[in-house]
């Protein structure tokens, strides 16, 4: 049977949740202002730290002494997420986040200079409910370690934390660049329901339906939502269906949740564009080698967790399993793909104990596990049609586990210690089926230690400081490699198992300041050392490049004026991100925007019999480096600009939005790779616009 062939089984647990969920929830019934309900934000709520956050002892991130900027639900009702969930994370200082129009090729979040993985997620640990979801030695399209969020949409994430560098020990493989810990939300009096229609350019149309409500202790929400969009490129397009189903309850001093998430997914990408044909008139919609890429992908997830019901002491635990298939076919030549499949069996447990000491301490130990089974393999397809020759092909049986402890410690009314640390273990088998001979079992471990402290230096101004360590887990690929493309059962081989994971080592040194009322400001500079880094060189190319070095620095400031207006502006400056020791004839500078601006106002208010609320946002990067010709000249990519603008109406249960993004820039790409005949990049349209209508009820 075809990979792709196995969706069409999935439809009827769609219709069977849904109508459980109705019989279970009911509708929760809202007062005369549920509209407002989602909408109650100012700028401001994406926010750094508070000062009594950071000098109380806690084990979450908004404790940590180190730059944690938080986004809410509220503010995500304020974005145009569309059909790229990166979009989430668009007013998030230093972050640079999308998907890269390929379909469902997963999420990039780059921040801190890494983006040695291409734009998939990798180099930043990213957990759901405290469920891992970097999925190592993807060959889907991906990479080692990439992150897949197509599964979520806006109306089920209630808060997110975005954590830079690796200062938390909660958090395990991937954690270099930092971790995003996401929480999802609960049903009854916590959510509205709500139905809603989006249409958007380029054929964009959405149904989103809520369904939240309670039944005696039990809080039941079921989110469907499905998406469609043709695309703005020739032989593009995206055809998605979403269903979440979350049950929770309280027992005792805890709160017990069960959820379940479907999707699934067919998509088609028109891949990657050279920068001089374009300019020499190429039309931007135009197709890869005139041949789309294709594919797909699917997901069930079931999560069990157990929080404490009131503040952080007690234990805590979580347990998943999930069945994950997805395919991706590249644009290799005229007539040729790379077609990439990842079909595996993950499933894992996590747990703890936090313990308080009155408001001076606190400590928090835990360990953790998962598994994950399956088969990972790239193969060349010629005329639409698989052929007998593999880039690789291996079936995997990774296992990692490990420990945990943080503490906090309060020595002085002003000043909190932090310390953490982690062992992280991985025993991976992993068959060749390609080259027999490689195949090899492979053992490592490493601890990664985190220190910090916090002094508040006086009212309205904060110091914190942190000196942590992060870790990778080695590839399969570096393992066991798979040498040419080629048949099965073809001889030779090398596996590799003397290969440490890789670890980073970062510093940081911040602030956090209110020198009026209505006004923070924040800034932090880091220096990061990595000891084995891996470099994407071109579209999902990756090859091993040794150490390297980033250094850089951020600064946020926002203001509140009041209820009616908010503003903020961050500027992120990479000062160094480089190959410590390049190859002779290599470039050494890593392909990462320099700057990063962003910029953003609010205004919220009554107007005429209903409620006002207009977002607009900037966007910008600039002097991204890339390497082009033999030998190699450096150049710098476009400058990106881009363009957000909200503007929202509650009226009652009704709530009206139109959207606009404008890319003016002819020929600037986040979506970018630099090559020796020249940039590729994927295209994206000037002007793009939308109108959404939701009814709560």
């Amino acid at each position: 049977m075809h990979p792709i062939s196995r969706f069409t089984r999935f439809t009827p647990p769609l219709r069977c949740c849904l109508l459980l969920a109705c019989a279970f929830g009911g509708p929760a019934l809202a007062e005369d202002d549920a509209a407002e309900s989602p909408s109650p934000l100012q700028v401001v709520e994406v926010k750094a730290q508070r000062d009594d956050e950071r000098l109380a002892p806690g084990s979450g991130a908004t404790s940590l002494p180190g730059s944690v900027t938080t986004v809410t639900a509220q503010d995500i009702a304020t974005l145009d997420i569309g059909r790229d969930i990166s979009n989430v994370f668009r007013r998030v200082p230093g972050v640079v986040a999308h998907n890269i129009d390929q379909g469902d090729t997963g999420n990039g979040f780059r921040m801190r200079g890494f983006a040695t993985q291409g734009t998939h997620g990798a180099d930043t640990a990213i957990y759901i409910d405290g469920v891992p979801q970097n999925i190592p030695s993807s060959q889907g399209g991906a990479g080692h370690g990439p992150a897949f969020l197509e599964w979520m949409t806006g109306d089920m994430i209630d808060t997110i934390d975005v954590i830079k560098g690796p200062v938390s020990a909660l958090y395990g493989d991937q954690n270099r660049a930092g971790a995003v810990a996401i929480t999802t939300r609960e049903g009854g009096a916590a959510t509205a329901s709500s139905a809603a229609v989006t249409v958007e350019s380029h054929g964009g149309r959405r149904g989103s339906l809520v369904l939240s409500g309670e039944h005696g202790a039990l809080r039941s929400l079921l989110v469907a939502d499905r998406y469609h969009i043709d695309g703005f490129r020739h032989g593009g397009g995206d055809d998605r269906r979403n269903l979440f189903w979350k049950l929770s309850t309280d027992i005792g001093d805890g709160v017990y949740s069960l959820r379940f998430s479907y999707y699934q997914s067919e998509y088609a990408g028109a891949g990657y564009l050279s920068l001089p044909a374009l300019e020499a008139g190429l039309d931007p919609h135009a197709v890869m080698y005139g041949l789309p890429g294709f594919g797909a992908a699917r997901r069930k997830t079931l999560v069990a967790n157990r929080r404490p019901a009131a503040g952080e002491a007690g234990w805590f635990a979580t347990a998943y399993a999930e069945d994950f298939e997805r395919s991706r076919a590249i644009q290799a030549s005229p007539t040729q793909h790379t077609f990439g499949y990842d079909d595996r069996i993950i499933a894992g447990a996590r747990a703890g104990n936090t313990w308080t000491f009155g408001d001076a301490a606190i400590l928090t130990l835990g360990a953790e596990a998962r598994q994950d089974k399956g088969d990972a393999l790239r193969q060349q397809y010629r005329n639409g049609r698989p052929t007998a020759s593999y880039v690789n092909n291996q079936a995997l049986d990774l296992l990692a586990y490990g420990a945990f402890v943080q503490a906090q410690y309060r020595v002085l009314p002003a000043v909190k210690l932090h310390g953490g640390a982690r062992y992280d273990r991985f025993e991976h088998d992993v068959e060749n089926r390609k080259l027999p001979a490689a195949s090899t079992a492979y053992k490592g471990a490493v601890v990664t230690p985190k220190y910090g402290a916090t002094w508040q230096v006086r009212p309205g101004l904060t110091l914190y400081a942190n000196v942590a360590q992060g870790l990778r887990s080695p590839a399969a690929e570096q393992i066991s490699s798979s040498g040419s493309p080629g048949p099965l059962g073809a001889p030779g081989g090398r596996s590799n198992t003397n290969i440490d994971p890789s670890r980073v080592r970062s510093r940081d040194l911040g602030f956090h300041a209110r020198p009026t009322a209505g006004v923070d400001v924040s800034g932090v500079v880091y220096d990061i050392g990595n000891d084995d880094e891996i470099v994407n060189t071109a579209p999902d190319v990756f090859v091993a490049a040794g150490r390297t070095t980033r250094r850089g620095a951020e600064v946020d400031l926002r203001y509140q004026g009041g209820s009616a207006f908010g503003a903020y502006l961050s500027y992120g400056r990479i000062l160094r991100a480089r190959l410590d020791n390049p190859a002779p004839g290599a470039g050494a500078l890593l392909s990462v925007p320099a700057h990063t601006w962003k910029a953003g106002a609010q205004y919220r208010g009554a107007v005429g019999p209903g409620r006002l609320t207009v977002n607009g946002d900037v966007y910008v990067t600039a002097r991204n480096p890339y390497y082009m010709s033999t030998p190699l000249v450096r150049r710098d990519m476009p400058t990106y600009v881009r363009y957000d603008v909200k503007a929202r109406y509650d009226l009652g249960r009704f709530q009206g939005a139109l959207f606009a993004t404008l890319q003016p820039h002819a020929f600037a790409s986040d979506i970018a790779y630099g090559t020796t005949a020249g940039l590729v990049l994927a295209t994206v349209p000037q002007a793009t616009a939308g109108a959404s209508l939701r009814y709560f009820f």
